[in-house]
């Protein structure tokens, strides 16, 4: 365990614990997907990408091997000692303290769905306030139907990653339980998460100074968004 554990949030299996539930030694083995080409299409080439959750690595580190400069951020020490070739700044995101801005801030992990509005905001605000004027934030985002027609899973570097349930805590709030299985060990993780509307998203975004700029995938799960009032700059297709 690296920390306790905060309420409604909790995560089993070998290896360090982080107070949101992940566990260290699962997210070293985890793969990356797409989201280095989708980060690749919608910033500047060589950008300095200021990486908030950054885990152990697995999107900083093929950011660094297109190019580009990576802070990468988070409040776990035991994440950040897997992070090579970065800078590293260990933080809550919330209340990260630094004297620069970054051409692109990156909020990944769905961490946009925290099961409190507060921390939500506090996110946002850490966007905005580290975003270049001439900058733009990136933001995953859930799926339309992520909390519906579970169990359901996925095959994941050599194992299974399964979204057990996802039950009501209150409205706007829900409970979900992963599991990650694999032949050689097995983890789970318990957390709180608010499901958005794009309602609600954008309006968040709103909130903190930010607004949309583009939706980069055909799920809408990936999102460029601005500075409020600031012009926005092409992007391929989404999924091209």
């Amino acid at each position: 365990m690296t920390g306790r554990l905060r309420e409604g949030y909790d995560g089993t299996g070998p290896g360090a614990i982080t107070p949101d539930g992940c566990a260290v030694e699962l997210y070293e083995r985890l793969p990356v997907g797409e989201e280095p080409d989708i980060i690749e299409r919608a910033v500047p080439a060589r950008a300095s990408i200021l990486e908030l959750g950054s885990g152990a690595g697995r999107v900083t580190h093929p950011l660094l091997r297109r190019g580009f400069t990576v802070t990468a951020v988070d409040e776990s020490r035991e994440m950040l000692a897997r992070v090579a070739g970065a800078r590293t700044v260990c933080s809550p995101i919330e209340t990260l303290e630094l004297d620069e801005c970054f051409d692109v801030v990156m909020l990944g992990s769905f961490l946009i769905h925290a099961g409190s509005p507060g921390v939500r905001q506090g996110l946002l605000r850490t966007c905005r306030r580290y975003v270049a004027a001439d900058g733009c934030v990136l933001i995953q985002r859930e799926g339309e139907g992520w909390h519906e027609n579970l169990p359901r899973e996925r095959k994941v570097a050599g194992g299974l990653a399964r979204v057990v349930s996802s039950d009501p805590v209150r409205p706007g709030l829900r409970s979900v339980q992963v599991d990650y299985v694999f032949p050689d060990a097995q983890w789970t993780q318990t957390f709180l998460c608010c499901p958005l509307t794009a309602e609600a998203f954008e309006l968040a975004l709103a909130q903190a100074g930010l607004a949309v700029d583009a939706y980069l995938t055909r799920d809408r799960t990936w999102v460029r968004a601005l500075p409020a009032g600031a012009s926005g700059r092409p992007v391929a297709p989404a999924g091209a």
